[in-house]
């Protein structure tokens, strides 16, 4: 569990908080191994005696002041009784201390918390794939390489379905000895139900089938798939179907349904489902069907081009809650660069713990890779998390993709969550309240309850009944007890900002106020940074004697502190991304929609990658010159002949024009030699990967350049685009476009400036403006 708080040291009181102008929050990744310093939590077995406060129901930590038949909580202060068994526990030697005595970070299992119902529970992740079926031949080729991607990540043991949907809906059963689709049309005027229960067309058994001894079978399956043809819809016509359409995409009462069959409702219970939906346009019919047309748009638009698309129905919100009371997962892989309103299907993937992935064609894709990626990863499920804080401070705001719980404040459900999955608060003073001397230090405990899926052994040789018996559940609970201290010296808060953590939750205040008003968004984040350099100039002139009053006095740079100098960059870079662009020609709004979900689940040094790149010069493949700290076109003028930019989503090779022909263009690699474990663009299959290439052999392949890539795309949560540029014969627009520092910014006040030097001299301005 790593915790980063975006200011080291808190303010002692609100007065203060307000004068420094920097957000006061934390960035949170509790399914991470090891915390923030790379240390991973003391481990034990005993997590249901780990004793909790009456009052708070916090957990005892090892900050906790403790006697013989006491302790006192250290979040709320209340002194509570010692359970004998905890008393006895808490008074060994030393040397053989219960972890909540050794570590304020412990990972406990939970035994027998679960009961009977849990028990019953088969403990097997059930994995479903729904594709749509109103498609091309190369979107089902890439789905089917994705999911035969995806079969060989998951774990044996595993349940995996097979749906499509289009005017209708297709359930296979492969456990027999040819697959078999058993399909049901959709009622046009469908508000969810079918004329019959997925049951009863196929029974949960037979649609769910072992990974184990049916992957041929699943691949034969897949084979079989062909989208919605002509000749498709005349048969149907003439079966008197009329209402069958090209193009027609039952999408929502698909996913409504079958979220339905994986729940409790047949008495079946898992305790892991994941959906996997593919689609390759909007909605557009049955229930849950959304409106793309130009007009629709325009209408929603209006004459406020300054408003982003709203949400068109509240068919998948209510599908998101039914989804993650079920205890299903949605992932959601759009495959289109038609118009498909994710703004409407967001928040599926978003409630539900899943993820959002946009491809604007087929050919460029990286989703078989992202796929078993996503995979291969750790993660968990059925999790629920609370943040709790002492008592001068209480949570403000909280952002990421999590289900509220409708009863209890700051308690969020996720249906699964990864090693990167990242969730971010934001906190304020409770009234009248302060940090001192004589109060207690600011506390904060995280407590993480979640579950895993534990492999007890090979499953390789073992038939499906023996293999699933390998796998046991365990309930766990992660509980983080941290002590931070209080400062009344401003400078104290500045020395201490993580610029990281603060860019996190501005981009997080950002994207919730954009859904409202792109253009007060824009107005609010410039005069956030006015604010910021206004104090940090009155602050630094009250500690220094004189000092000018003149506009270009006002430093800008924060020269003076160097925690506070990204802050800048990060602003302007954030103006000019597409979340606060509206109505653009060049920008498509699933395209926004998309990075505002990728965004809002990233950890700190990965969204500061995504909005601020690295830029590194190298003067030969195997030779790294300079790391660029500016974007900006002086680059050209470098002596380097090579640059390597990351964009965390996007890797560019940039090559000079006046770079030497004697070095190789693209940097040399061959495909055999990867060590990425997943499809290469060239690469069609799995097996084209060897098994026994080993990472530093790789690297002494390659050179510096082609293993930092590769580096960085094993590293990724998802599979960056690697672009090669050659400035001497090669359109160089798409490395020039992440040189922000000479672009134009469009803004309402800033209209007339150009680069971000003219940027900084517009924000001296308004600070003289204000008599700073």
């Amino acid at each position: 569990m790593a915790v980063r708080a975006s200011l080291g040291c808190f303010p002692s009181d609100p007065a203060l908080h307000a004068s420094c102008a920097m957000p006061w929050g934390v960035a949170v990744t509790p399914f991470s191994a090891v915390d923030e310093r790379g240390s991973p939590p003391a481990t034990g077995d005993e997590g249901h005696l780990l004793p909790r406060c009456q009052s708070c129901f916090a957990y005892f930590s090892l900050l906790c002041p403790l006697d013989r038949w006491s302790w006192t909580c250290t979040v709320c202060g209340a002194e509570n009784e010692m359970p004998a068994d905890a008393a006895a526990r808490y008074a060994r030697d030393g040397t053989h201390d219960p972890p909540e005595m050794r570590s304020a970070f412990v990972d406990l299992l939970l035994q027998g918390e679960e009961g009977e119902e849990a028990a019953a529970a088969a403990p097997t992740p059930v994995y479903v794939a729904a594709i749509d079926l109103s498609s091309s031949e190369e979107f089902l080729e890439l789905v089917k390489s994705a999911l035969q991607a995806a079969l060989e990540a998951l774990s044996p043991g595993s349940l995996f379905g097979l749906l499509t949907f289009s005017s209708k809906i297709g359930l296979y059963d492969v456990q027999g000895p040819i697959p078999i689709v058993k399909n049901v049309f959709i009622p046009p005027d469908s508000d969810g139900a079918l004329p019959i229960d997925l049951e009863d067309i196929m029974p949960l058994c037979s649609f769910l089938a072992p990974i184990d001894t049916c992957k041929d079978r699943i691949t034969e399956a897949l084979e079989t798939i062909k989208p919605i043809s002509s000749w498709d819809i005349a048969a149907n016509a003439a079966e008197g179907q009329d209402h069958v359409l090209h193009h027609t995409r039952g999408f929502g009462v698909a996913l409504d349904v079958l979220v339905k069959y994986l729940g409790s409702e047949y008495g079946n219970s898992f305790e892991l489902a994941r959906i996997f939906a593919f689609l390759s346009g909007p909605p557009n019919y049955g229930a849950g069907k959304l409106d793309t047309s130009e007009e629709q748009n325009d209408g929603k638009a209006g004459n406020a081009d300054h408003i982003l698309y709203q949400d068109q129905t509240n068919f998948y919100k209510n599908l998101a809650t039914s989804a993650v009371q079920a205890g299903v997962c949605v992932d959601l892989f759009a495959i289109t660069n038609e118009y498909t309103d994710l703004t409407s299907l967001k928040v599926l993937s978003v409630e539900s713990g899943g993820s959002l992935f946009l491809y604007s064609s087929t050919d460029e894709s990286t989703l078989p890779q992202d796929i078993y990626k996503m995979l291969s990863r750790p993660y968990a499920f059925g999790c629920v998390m609370r943040l709790r804080t002492s008592s001068q401070f209480k949570i403000a705001d909280s952002y990421g993709h999590f289900f509220p719980d409708p009863q209890y404040m700051h308690v969020q459900h996720i249906n699964c969550c990864d090693s990167f999955a990242t969730y971010s608060y934001d906190f304020e003073f409770e009234k009248d309240s302060q940090f001192s001397r004589k109060s207690s230090p600011p506390i904060l405990q995280i407590a993480f309850k979640y579950t895993v899926l534990v492999h007890n052994g090979d499953t390789s040789n073992a038939s499906n009944s023996d293999s699933r018996s390998k796998y046991t559940l365990e309930r766990r609970l992660r509980v983080r007890t941290i002590q931070y201290n209080s400062t009344a010296n401003i400078w104290d808060l500045y020395d201490f900002v993580d610029p990281d953590v603060v860019l996190t939750i501005l981009v997080h205040q950002v994207i919730l106020s954009s859904l409202s008003d792109v253009l007060e968004t824009r107005l609010w984040l410039q005069d956030w940074l006015v604010a910021v350099v206004a104090q940090y100039n009155k602050a630094y002139k009250n500690v220094t004697s004189g000092g000018g009053t003149g506009m270009y006095d006002i430093e800008v740079n924060f020269s003076h502190c160097s925690q506070l100098q990204p802050l800048s960059r990060f602003v302007f870079a954030v103006l000019l991304s597409p979340l606060l662009q509206v109505n653009s020609e060049h920008i498509h709004p699933d395209y926004v929609t998309y990075l505002q979900c990728l965004f809002s689940a990233l950890e700190p040094a990965s969204l500061r990658q995504a909005i601020w790149p690295t830029l590194i010069s190298y003067s030969s493949p195997d030779v790294e010159a300079e790391v660029h700290q500016s974007l900006s076109r002086t680059v050209f003028t470098s002596e380097s002949p090579i640059f390597l930019l990351d964009a965390y989503k996007d890797l560019l090779v940039y090559y000079s024009p006046t770079a030497s022909s004697e070095i190789p263009f693209p940097p040399p690699r061959d495909c055999e030699s990867s060590i990425i474990p997943f499809f290469h663009s060239s690469c069609t299959s799995l097996s084209h990967y060897p098994t026994n290439v080993h990472p530093n052999n790789e690297m002494m392949l390659a050179g510096l350049l082609r293993s930092t890539i590769d580096r960085l795309k094993q590293e990724r949560n998802i599979t960056p685009k690697l672009m090669l540029i050659h400035g001497a014969r090669d359109d160089t627009t798409e490395f020039e476009k992440y040189l922000v520092e000479d672009q134009t910014l469009d803004g309402s006040w800033l209209s007339s400036s150009t680069g971000f030097s003219s940027f900084l001299d517009e924000v001296r301005s308004k600070v003289a403006e204000h008599g700073i």
